[in-house]
């Protein structure tokens, strides 16, 4: 028989979609289940967003649409950019995917070669690690922990680079962690990415809209500009728009990367459909009444969920500030048993919590990071604080 690619191999399957369909097949036969695994916002956009779906769809062509995007779109998230601060850029300067992960996908096949080195910090998102393997590129690995806040250091990173790595990624804010670097952060590690200009800085910032207690979104380029010419910025309507399911990815780099982008968007994807990219116009363009909303509602659930944990005896949570994610150290809970479970490590404690429990939290072994376990508060306010009380009662039966 034929044999698959080298490269499927080294694929694996998502972490916490595993997690999150243990929860889904317990509630299905019957077990109350509060999941705080999956990381999706579970909240719908504005009507002004449906509504442009509706009009596309009564106008639908049919066609092919643009490989980089259609105008219309581009010219939305020119205007979102400039927002957040990135001046002077133009279309030839974007491109699209479906979703920020294809768009991440697409950037390691157009800027790491087989054997190239890609370096990013842990706790990370686990789809960063996954997406090296399957390219065969070398991943070096910078270890934050609680300790430091789960944050990069400026001598973390002179040390990587002095590597030479093809590719910096860097997730401000952060998934799993919910920790957002403020300007002067932000500033040290630019005034070291400035030194080594072999390296390509990929910011996936998909979170820049959720933000909290008035620290601000900061980025690289904004603090030395002479990085722009290397940096490609990632956004999407995934996480600000609560339109994980409708799949817009974009970035904003230098003409050549997105052209890249759009090349490779012509040998697979073709386009995002006419109706999606109404629907992302509208998000970006209108009424922004909905995120603001739902940020200050994280934030209220962030106080929550960090109170609750700062009850729990030697369970340390460094206070996210941004996203909608929080990264307790669980470590204290090794070594000690659950009504005679045994807990050695943090996929023994999330699988001993879900079962006793009904609690869905993801190992943070997943995100490079086993002390840890991550948990995701956007699941309804009337079931936050119950499935918070359980965690403590687990805490609490350890023996």
């Amino acid at each position: 028989m034929p044999q698959l690619a080298q490269r499927v191999g080294r694929a694996k399957p998502s972490a916490i979609m595993v997690i999150a369909e243990k929860a889904k097949q317990l509630k299905a036969a019957g077990r109350d289940i509060i999941s705080f695994s999956i990381g999706v916002p579970n909240f719908l956009p504005g009507e002004h967003v449906y509504a442009a779906a509706r009009e596309a769809l009564s106008h639908d062509s049919g066609q092919y649409g643009s490989n980089r995007g259609a105008e219309p779109l581009l010219d939305a998230f020119l205007k979102h950019i400039e927002a957040l601060g990135f001046t002077g850029y133009g279309r030839n300067n974007l491109s699209i995917g479906i979703g920020a992960k294809q768009v991440l996908y697409n950037l390691a096949e157009a800027l790491l070669n087989e054997g190239d080195e890609i370096c990013f910090a842990a706790p990370y998102w686990t789809t960063y690690h996954d997406i090296a393997d399957i390219v065969g590129a070398k991943v070096n690995v910078m270890h934050c922990g609680p300790e430091q806040h789960y944050k990069l250091t400026a001598a973390q990173l002179e040390s990587a680079l002095q590597r030479k790595p093809k590719v910096f990624l860097f997730n401000n804010p952060s998934n799993p962690t919910g920790m957002v670097y403020t300007r002067e952060e932000i500033a040290a590690l630019a005034d070291v990415l400035v030194k080594y200009p072999e390296t390509w800085i990929v910011t996936d910032d998909i979170y820049n809209s959720m933000v909290f207690d008035g620290i601000g979104y900061h980025n690289f380029v904004f603090a030395r500009p002479e990085l722009r010419d290397r940096l490609i910025f990632v956004d999407s309507v995934s996480k600000t728009y609560g339109m994980p399911g409708w799949r817009v990815g974009l970035i904003a780099g230098p003409e050549s990367v997105a052209k890249a982008i759009t090349t490779l968007n012509s040998n697979h994807i073709t386009s995002v459909p006419e109706v999606i990219t109404a629907a992302a116009v509208a998000a970006f363009g209108g009424p922004q009444d909905v995120p603001q909303a739902k940020c200050k509602e994280f934030a209220g659930k962030r106080d929550i969920v960090v109170a609750a944990l700062g009850a729990i005896p030697d369970v340390v949570c460094p206070r996210p500030q941004g996203a909608f994610y929080a990264f307790p150290d669980i470590s204290v809970a090794f070594g000690k048993s659950h009504n005679g479970v045994k807990i050695t490590n943090d996929v023994d404690f999330c699988a001993a919590l879900l079962e006793a429990t009904g609690v869905a939290c993801v190992p943070g072994s997943a995100f490079g990071e086993p002390r840890a376990m991550r948990i995701s508060y956007t699941c309804p306010t009337a079931q936050l604080e119950p499935g918070l009380k359980r965690i403590q009662a687990f805490f609490a039966e350890l023996t």
